[in-house]
């Protein structure tokens, strides 16, 4: 079982759009970028979109295009992590001149075979994880230069067969959500190209305990595609994608400032048991918003929202109590605040909260009190991804792609390179996701083929 878990958490790692996803949000798989094409470009796609692809990109693009096509691809997923770990993706799309654009496409991540192991570390067999989503797609223009674009998609996680121990249940999920896309040629100048999607809008993932449910990694994104220069053999456009997720997300915080979490019910009642809320009736404990009310609030959840945060080392549980204790300073000379440097105010000096000795942090020498008046904007703005690409087109024959993919939170900047061919009705597209020796992204390799009919 420690190996799915591992390779879970890995990937809820690097996929786009953040490492905050991981923590945030379900059925991360949903992120994983298909396409050689977009994987030579720093995965931006949003406001191109012209292939088969669109239907996962931006649904928007396939109300440009004409005739049939289906388009492939295979891609050995997180190479330096595992061996067995690939991820497939079949798209397709058919124009009718009355109707608009029909697409869809299949997405497969196998998560290969993992030991599956009972609470008392005993050897239980073996066991295969996969995830799998279907979507079905539409797309019509509302003027020559705009298009309106939507998917409906059933999504699939299979884990594992049973939960360990005393849970009750299986460890898959069966969720539905649905994106939008919207395009417009033409923006603002003739050579610039706008495209804006909301994906995986949905209700909840659950797996073994409903309680413990995630939300859908419901992720906006807005591109920009210019081109720079065009002639009759050669063209160079530069792209521009930033995500950002729509997922609202607190830790355990005191949001009155009386210097504990919770305490309360929900009707302001002192109480020990599901005491979660504060005697105002707000929810302290670690929660998530509800997807309609995150739209709004994950813009500023890391920054105007909640109050100090009651901090915990990975593991461990939080106290519920904010601060207490003071850093009696640096004897072991490394700079840090240890916990064996710590002092509890409460019991060395008596102290309450609000009184001046209470100390501003916890016992492993975290900052607790003041810790909301530190968030700023640029907690935001740090979760923002940005995506970046340059496409070089000699002909319609032979494309050089080059790009660059920045997550400062997931601490993944990765440059990315690719080619493509097209000759015929067939186009084969090579990409490849560079970066530092040991990361799991770097070495990538995607692998994708077009066909028009």
């Amino acid at each position: 079982m420690k190996r799915i878990y591992s390779i879970v958490a890995a990937l809820l790692l690097f996929c786009s759009p953040s490492l905050n996803a991981q923590s945030e949000a379900g059925a991360i798989f949903l992120l994983i970028s298909p396409g050689a094409r977009a994987g030579g470009m720093g995965e931006a796609q949003v406001a191109i979109a012209n292939d088969a692809y669109a239907s996962y990109w931006n649904p928007a693009g396939l109300a440009f295009q004409t005739g049939s096509e289906i388009a492939f691809m295979h891609v050995n997923w997180l190479p330096n992590l595992a061996d067995d770990l690939y991820y497939e993706f079949l798209g397709f799309r058919k124009t009718f001149p009355t109707l608009g654009t029909l697409g869809g496409h299949l997405i497969y991540l196998n998560l290969g075979e993992q030991v599956r192991m009972d609470e008392y570390a005993q050897y239980q067999g073996k066991f295969t994880s996969y995830m799998t989503a279907v979507a079905l797609s539409y797309s019509t223009k509302l003027s020559p230069k705009s298009s309106f674009g939507m998917n409906a998609k059933i999504s699939y996680q299979h884990l594992v067969e049973l939960g360990t121990g005393s849970e009750k249940g299986k460890g898959t999920s069966t969720d539905f959500g649905f994106d939008l896309g919207y395009m417009h040629k033409q923006f603002l100048t003739p050579k610039l190209d706008l495209g804006v999607t909301m994906t995986n809008i949905g209700p909840k993932v659950s797996f073994i305990d409903p309680d413990q449910a995630d939300p859908q990694p419901t992720n906006l994104t807005l591109g920009l595609a210019y081109e720079i220069f065009k002639n009759d053999y050669n063209s160079l456009k530069m792209v521009y994608d930033v995500d950002k997720l729509l997922v609202a997300s607190y830790p355990d915080m005191d949001w009155d400032g009386d210097g504990i979490v919770g305490g309360f019910d929900k009707d302001g009642k002192e109480a020990v048991k599901n005491a979660y809320y504060n005697q105002n009736g707000l929810l302290e404990s670690a929660h998530k918003d509800r997807l309609f009310k995150a739209i709004f609030t994950s813009w500023v959840d890391d920054w105007l929202l909640g109050g100090d945060i009651d901090r915990s080392p990975a593991g461990e549980e939080s106290d519920k109590k904010i601060g207490g204790w003071e850093w009696a300073g640096d004897a072991n000379g490394n700079g840090d605040r240890d916990p064996e440097e710590m002092i509890n105010t409460a019991s060395e000096y008596g102290a309450g909260f609000g009184d001046d000795n209470w100390g501003v942090y916890n016992e492993w020498g975290q900052k607790e009190v003041g810790s909301a008046k530190d968030r700023s904007i640029s907690d935001e703005l740090d979760k923002l991804v940005h995506n970046f690409g340059l496409e070089y087109w000699y002909s319609s024959y032979f494309a050089l792609r080059t790009g660059y993919y920045f997550d400062k939170t997931g601490k993944i900047q990765n440059p990315t390179f690719g080619v493509g061919l097209r000759f015929s009705n067939y186009g084969f597209d090579f990409g490849y996701t560079s970066g530092e020796p040991g990361h799991p992204l770097t070495n990538t390799m995607r692998f994708s083929m077009n066909i028009q009919f």
